[in-house]
């Protein structure tokens, strides 16, 4: 045992902070962070003024809408200020859905422009085509998002109803009535039973249990699977027992007002003319659940949307991909191009009808106008005309390829951890592509990385050590024995059974004694409830050796020690917290004797170990004098391989972790890292890292709060000036302060510099707040998409601050997934996600938006063509359905299936050369560069489109003897050559053909002639002689094989060059994919690098049951270097494994 009779080292001479220390707790919320507010915020805190905080009366439903607590919320109507415990998260309702949705939608620009082409066209001066040629596509767009729009609330609605009708017994009338959620009050009195979920944010009266102790599991709220244990307070578990007594409880409760601080409360009882002190311990938050506790009763304090988990909701960052925010900006381009044309041909129009209209007798309309007036009627008349070169649909294209990328996501077996039954997720449907461009991954440690499922490995007991791989060890002997438990060596067991070794045994009844974990019965089995997985393993591994925890009370602890029962009197309990990093227990022996048994971080265990310590110099490890263990935290399977492929990707991979300094050094060299350098000066010799190789970076919380000078610092001031405190004197890191905000940016510009020139950086000890703040630091200075990889509450600000969130459905509860974009349940999972469907969703995205942007241009620009030969009065090239049905049935699926289904080589090429991802980081296959190639494209095509069939018309004969030069039979030929082009071009541009692909470009071709038909047919127009005009054109046009030449003759020509291009690429100027293949088929097998090491050792801790046992109750920047170019990488065939 150890006597600590040593006074802690003091550390605050130390040049630094503490590397072992976490820097602060993370309890700040955004708003609270805000410089302006500090010196104000620090005079109206609510504990500290209970009079004017949160007053709820029990038993009195009527209290709360007393004048006193009512608040305005629409001009003059007020209501109360207590919310009522039904929760709403969806946004619209059966009268709110149309005009809502329809505001939400025409804020998109894209939709407000077509709205007010619209109405342009209804205006009979400035009208060249019909209404509904621009109706009809925005009636489609408008439709489809919102039935999206729809379906999405709707299952927010079926949410919203479970929740709210879930059943829970109130007290009303003096009796228990069973109630729904939604109907519970401010004030009211609940009784609750096992496994229930708890209503609302409740102050804990009294339980079935004794001290009115009540245990809940907060995985929802936390994302911790261990349980907790609340209290009620010792006059309440006296009185308020039976159900009268609770009729008659009249409390009034002052507290804080409601906040999304989980881990304080503050607040008051007044009761029959005492006051009564309330924290933490007596709250049940609504997300819990009742466990091993009967029955307990409680008071509703908040309720509804006032509750803490529901106030930690918080407002949804709104992520956008780079592909959107180029996508706006191209939009906004071909705008702007727009009107520069329409600028151009309104000018034609006025300078043509001065020189030939108004002259020419034959066009003398009747109107007085003059021609500057026709040229300004004219540019309007062209804004309608041209008004397909900004894609309505678009935007609704885009969401369906993303939506079905999101499916292949959720359908991926691959993706499938069959152990737990959990497939994959993607939470989200507007990042897909983003998963294409990763450059920066950050990701969590314990529970991400490994299995958070600690295992007793070896142990250290009096200088000699255990532990040595062999066979497994049969603990049959053990009717105690956990079956899943598994060790190696036999020596330990025969040393225990022989009960020679006392040290051996001192040290296991050692470790069934001090700790926190709770026990329960269920089915003859023991099962142990532990505050952190390694208390856990420590006891369970002492189960197993024979000293078996059996049960406790609040004053004593019984085990069995090699089959014999002992219980001992526990005179008081120390629990592990972060600053004392050990938890001690102070027992009575059964024979009189009284003895301090102490375990915890080897760092403050050594140092309190007595001088005359007999095993110091052997066990420089030890727990206490006794020995050491070690537990193993094992890696999850393909961490390492995964890991190794990403990094041959170019992403470079931090982990952000709460461990201390020495258990992450493992990750370090997991990620790539030879040489560990850890960060303890400002100042560092020029260069970074003077040792060339792949270098490690570990930096500590303490350390990056000096970097990123965090405002809680200037908070602290604030409040000791306020309470008329000086402040400590200052050491040399109050010093480094920087002293403005240039100086502060230049720190963090040099760190983010330092960091990325490693191959692996570890920041340990940080807290949640700092791994947001890292990731922050990397967006803002580098411009890099990042992603970030969590499993537990912890990770929650990482996961929404990152480009891409991922949550991995671990031991820690569903707070990550819950806020994470994807989710699956292993690790190695990433690989798949990023190479695989990452890739491809960028490039088929990429192929999506050039081909729909060149077959728009190619389309619209024909217009323009035809305006040189029409006086520049905005008549149009095609007929006016054509124009309305082009975008919507002619050429839309074909390239919505190539979004959908096409890529380059398949899934095993994709994760076998990693270098097939670089064109993504890059961006390389969609920017303004290839936004003009698209645009010189269809400039090219409807040059052609034109021009080849106008002149076939000049000066042509029919068959007949009549001249087909008419205006409806050039724009069907046109209409025709068009459609061919479009359909033929996106065929040449699919790499992954399939009988989809064919169909639709088949269907599209005959569903335009189909239409065509239609549409020029004599019925129909005698039904609607005004909106059908081309009667009869399709069936004269195309009898005749001089058009069919001409339409032959058109699309040769625009395919010709494109097929000479994409052959003098695939052998000149060959892509990463294009190696690929061949490369396939000559290299030799691959196989994998050497098999890494899987597991790390690990010993954390958190805070345990104590509470309820004792009460009785640097920097210069080196040239960056450039990033390979992902063709060199792939030239040399035998080396492609490497790749």
């Amino acid at each position: 045992f150890s006597t600590m009779s040593r006074e802690r080292a003091d550390s605050q001479g130390s040049l630094g902070p503490d590397d072992e220390v976490m820097p602060y707790s993370d309890d700040e919320t955004d708003d609270e962070l805000d410089p302006s507010s500090d010196e104000e915020r620090l005079d109206c805190l609510p504990f500290l003024f209970p009079e004017s905080g949160w007053r709820v009366k029990a038993n009195d439903r009527a209290f709360c809408n007393l004048p006193e607590f009512q608040k305005k919320y629409f001009l003059c109507l007020k209501k109360s200020k207590y919310a009522g415990n039904g929760i709403k998260t969806y946004k619209y309702n059966a009268l709110t859905f149309i005009p809502l949705n329809l505001f939400e939608q025409f804020k998109r620009a894209a939709n407000l422009y077509f709205l007010a082409l619209l109405i342009l066209q209804i205006i009979p001066e400035i009208t060249t085509l019909p209404w509904y040629t621009t109706l009809v596509p925005l009636v489609l767009v408008l439709g489809i998002t919102a039935i999206k729009d729809l379906v999405d609330d709707l299952a927010r609605h079926r949410m919203d109803n479970e929740i709210n009708n879930r059943k829970c017994e109130v007290l009303l009338d003096g009796r228990f009535q069973v109630s729904k959620w939604m109907n519970i009050h401010v004030g009211d009195v609940v009784r609750l039973k096992k496994n229930d979920h708890i209503p609302a944010d409740i102050l804990l009266l009294s339980s079935s249990n004794p001290n009115s102790l009540c245990y809940v599991e907060t995985a929802e709220l936390d994302g911790e699977t261990n349980l907790k244990f609340k209290m009620g307070l010792k006059v309440t578990d006296e009185r308020l027992q039976e159900e009268g007594q609770l009729a008659q409880f009249d409390a009034v409760i002052v507290c804080e007002e409601p906040n999304n601080r989980l881990d304080k409360f503050t607040g008051t009882m007044r009761w029959r003319k005492d006051r009564f002190p309330l924290d933490l311990d007596n709250m049940m938050l609504r997300g819990c659940r009742i466990r091993n506790t009967d029955e307990c009763h409680g008071l509703v304090i908040f309720a509804g949307a006032d509750t803490k988990i529901m106030r930690n909701g918080g407002k949804t960052r709104f992520k956008r991909t780079k592909i959107d925010e180029l996508m706006n900006y191209m939009v906004y381009t071909i705008f702007v191009i727009l009107v520069l044309l329409c600028a151009g041909l309104a000018i034609g129009n006025t300078f043509w009808y001065e020189e030939v209209g108004s002259k020419a007798w034959y066009l003398y309309d009747g109107k007085d106008q003059t021609a500057s007036y026709r040229g300004f009627l004219s540019f309007w008349g062209y804004i309608i005309v041209l008004n397909t070169m900004v894609p309505i649909s678009l935007y609704v294209s885009v969401e369906v390829i993303r939506l079905g990328q999101s499916k292949f996501i959720n359908w991926d077996l691959q993706m499938y951890y069959q152990e737990k039954d959990t497939p994959a997720k993607a939470r989200t449907t507007t990042l897909n592509e983003q998963l294409g461009q990763i450059e920066y991954i950050f990701s969590d440690k314990t529970g991400t990385l490994t299995q958070n499922i600690m295992a007793f490995k070896k142990c250290t007991i009096a200088g000699h050590t255990f532990g040595d791989p062999a066979n497994p060890v049969d603990f049959t002997w053990n009717k105690y024995a956990d079956r899943k438990f598994e060790y190696l060596d036999h020596s330990l067991v025969a040393c225990i059974r022989s009960k020679k070794d006392k040290d051996t045994l001192e040290f296991f009844k050692l470790l069934s004694l001090c700790h926190t974990v709770m026990v329960e019965q269920k089915e003859d089995e023991l099962v142990y409830q532990a505050a952190s997985p390694d208390e856990g393993a420590l006891v369970t591994a002492a189960r197993n050796f024979g000293f078996v925890f059996l049960s406790r009370t609040q004053d004593t602890i019984t085990i069995s020690e090699m089959d014999q029962e002992m219980t001992y009197e526990m005179l008081a309990l120390l629990d592990f917290n972060s600053d004392r990093k050990r938890m001690s227990i102070i027992l009575r022996f059964p024979d009189g004797r009284i003895r301090l048994y102490c375990k915890g971080a080897d760092t403050v265990i050594y140092e309190r170990l007595s001088p005359n310590s007999k095993h110091k110099e052997v066990t420089q490890t030890a727990l206490d004098m006794i020995g050491a263990t070690a537990i193993e935290d094992k890696l999850q399977d393909g961490v390492p391989e995964t890991i190794a492929k990403l990094a041959k990707a170019d992403i470079k991979i931090w982990v952000l972790t709460g461990d201390k300094k020495g258990i992450v050094s493992g990750a370090a060299r997991l990620c790539g890292g030879e040489s560990l350098w850890n960060i303890h000066l400002y100042k560092v010799p020029d260069p970074f890292f003077p040792e060339p190789g792949r270098n490690a970076l570990i930096i500590t919380g303490g350390w990056l709060n000096e970097i990123l000078y965090e405002k809680k610092k200037k908070r602290r001031r604030l409040r000791l000036k306020r309470l008329g405190k000086r402040p400590a004197s200052a050491t040399p890191q109050d010093a480094a302060q920087p002293i403005d905000d240039w100086e502060k940016e230049t720190r963090q510009v040099d760190f983010v510099n330092m960091a990325c020139e490693c191959e692996a950086v570890i920041c340990c000890r940080v807290t949640p707040k700092q791994k947001a703040n890292v990731v922050s630091l990397v967006k803002k200075y580098k411009k890099a998409v990042t992603l970030s990889i969590g499993d537990g509450a912890n990770d929650v600000n990482m996961i929404k601050t990152a480009d891409i969130g991922v949550g991995i459905s671990g031991q820690e509860g569903m707070q990550a997934v819950m806020s994470s974009d994807y989710a699956f349940a292993q690790f190695r999972y990433l690989e798949r996600l990023l190479l695989v469907h990452g890739r491809w969703s960028y490039i088929r995205m990429c192929k999506f938006l050039r081909f729909f942007f060149f077959k728009n241009f190619a389309f619209t620009l024909v217009h323009f063509w035809y305006s040189f030969f029409s006086g520049f009065s905005a008549q149009v090239a095609y007929e006016d359905w054509f124009i309305t049905l082009y975008n919507v049935m002619y050429s839309s699926l074909p390239v919505l299936l190539v979004g959908l289904l096409d890529q380059d080589v398949n899934d095993k090429l994709s994760r076998k050369f990693p270098k097939l991802y670089l064109p993504g980081q890059q961006g390389a296959l969609f920017n303004y560069k290839n936004f003009f190639i698209s645009l010189f494209h269809g400039i090219f095509t409807s040059l052609v489109i034109f021009f080849i069939p106008y002149g076939a018309f000049l000066q042509t004969m029919g068959q007949n003897g009549e001249a087909p030069s008419d205006y409806q039979s050039l724009a069907v030929v046109m209409a025709s050559s068009l459609i061919f082009t479009v359909n033929m071009q996106i065929s040449l541009e699919t790499s992954y053909w399939t009988f989809v692909n064919c169909f639709a470009v088949l269907c599209s071709i005959a569903i335009y002639f189909g239409i065509m038909f239609d549409i020029h047919s004599a019925g129909i127009h005698v039904i609607f002689p005004s909106t059908f005009t081309f009667t009869g054109v399709a069936s004269n046009a195309l009898r005749q094989p001089y058009l069919w030449l001409t339409i032959i003759l058109t699309v040769g020509i625009t395919l010709l060059p494109v097929i000479c291009i994409q052959f003098l690429y695939k052998t000149i100027w060959p892509s990463v994919a294009d190696n690929v293949r061949p490369a396939e088929e000559k290299s030799t097998p691959f196989q994998r690098g050497r098999r890494s090491r899987r597991s790390a050792y690990a010993f954390s801790h958190s805070r345990g049951y104590a509470d309820l046992i004792a009460s009785g109750r640097s920097i210069r920047r080196r040239p960056a270097t450039a990033r390979p170019n992902p063709r060199d990488s792939i030239r040399e065939i035998p080396q492609a494994e490497n790749i």
